[in-house]
């Protein structure tokens, strides 16, 4: 289908309805798109590479703030497949790192099909200013965009006799990195939320110690007024 796609004129407008429904719902395979033509491109020289670049960070970054704006006009718990549990965990994992690492977060959460999904909504429902997140999704979609073309290009430039190998490898390559990405920034993200919780476990026994410390102090002071009236001096 790719293949039979790649030189048409109407790719381009189907591709960016494909980028756009991404960002507020993944339904769609983009990854698997954008790699797959870019593994042709190689071989045919169409799509245009250019063209697919573009197309992509415009219909990528459109979606992505579609979802911002349902989150801060619906919220999260509108649409039945919201309120499932799997889909209520992300959010609540979206909202503390969103609290903790905003910037962090949308750009490495592009990388995760269903954590850029559960970010851009839990963005918009928590009011995180609209002109940050702009930026920084727009940064996320043009490295995303790289990441994907360099991908399909080099596995079409490796097995360059045979274009639909090219994209065969393409896709598998992505779909694994891709599951290695998406564990390893999970991973990391886990590592940041243990961090946190050590240093909120270390400033509450600091708290615990220094209010035990008054206490005492305030012990001994009663004690010592104690004394001082039943022994006056002189």
């Amino acid at each position: 289908m790719l293949e039979h796609a790649a030189g048409q004129p109407w790719i381009y407008p189907v591709l960016l309805v494909f980028f756009f429904i991404d960002g507020f719902a993944t339904i769609l395979p983009s990854e698997t798109a954008i790699v797959g033509l870019s593994a042709l491109a190689m071989h045919r020289g169409e799509p245009n590479l250019w063209l697919l670049g573009a197309t992509a960070l415009v219909g990528a970054m459109a979606g992505d703030n579609t979802a911002y704006m349902l989150g801060r006009k619906i919220g999260l718990d509108r649409w039945k497949w919201m309120r499932k549990p799997k889909v209520r965990k992300m959010f609540a994992w979206a909202h503390y790192e969103l609290d903790k690492r905003g910037a962090v977060l949308i750009f490495t959460a592009r990388y995760i099909p269903w954590g850029r999904v559960a970010v851009n909504y839990v963005a918009g429902q928590t009011g995180f200013r609209h002109k940050t997140f702009f930026w920084l999704d727009a940064f996320a979609c043009f490295t995303w965009v790289g990441y994907s073309i360099g991908i399909g290009s080099l596995a079409g430039h490796w097995v360059h006799n045979n274009p639909l190998l090219g994209v065969g490898i393409a896709v598998a390559f992505a779909v694994v990195l891709g599951v290695i990405v998406d564990h390893t920034l999970r991973w990391w993200h886990k590592h940041l939320e243990k961090k946190d919780a050590e240093k909120k476990e270390a400033a509450s026994a600091e708290a615990a110690s220094a209010e035990a410390a008054a206490a005492d102090a305030g012990t001994a002071v009663k004690a010592t007024a104690g004394v001082e009236r039943s022994n006056p001096a002189g």
